[in-house]
């Protein structure tokens, strides 16, 4: 029984999605930065479901600064500006829950399908969403 098993296992796909490489790079920071150069391509396109929260979108025109989006959100990732009346968002903390996305009264807050998201600065442009 085992070895039956053993052998259909040997023989099947495997089940999990060979990210981000066909083949383990020497340096994951090595092949992210050839990526971003479009000298090497992530393997393969991962698809996001519908509905897909990942990283968020701020839109600054929309946005009336009624700061309900930090009202609700439990991990204190979005910081009020007083002197614009904008938020800033800092992603590398973010839960992705989208409760800031449901309060938005004007839908100045999206969930986008990016959730390709590594950093070694949080403080990176990447991670912040002003």
């Amino acid at each position: 029984m085992i070895f039956k098993t053993l052998l259909s296992q040997a023989l099947s796909r495997p089940a999990t999605n060979k990210f981000p490489a066909k083949y383990m790079p020497r340096s994951i920071l090595g092949f992210l930065a050839k990526v971003q150069e479009g000298k090497a391509r992530i393997h393969p396109p991962v698809p996001v479901p519908p509905k897909f929260r990942g990283k968020l979108a701020y839109d600054r025109e929309k946005c009336i600064g009624c700061q309900l989006c930090i009202r609700v959100c439990p991990a204190k990732v979005i910081e009020f500006l007083p002197e614009v009346k904008k938020i800033r968002i800092h992603v590398a903390r973010c839960t992705f829950c989208a409760q800031c996305v449901d309060a938005c009264p004007t839908n100045a807050l999206s969930a986008t399908p990016e959730f390709l998201l590594a950093d070694t600065d949080r403080n990176s442009p990447n991670l912040i969403v002003e």
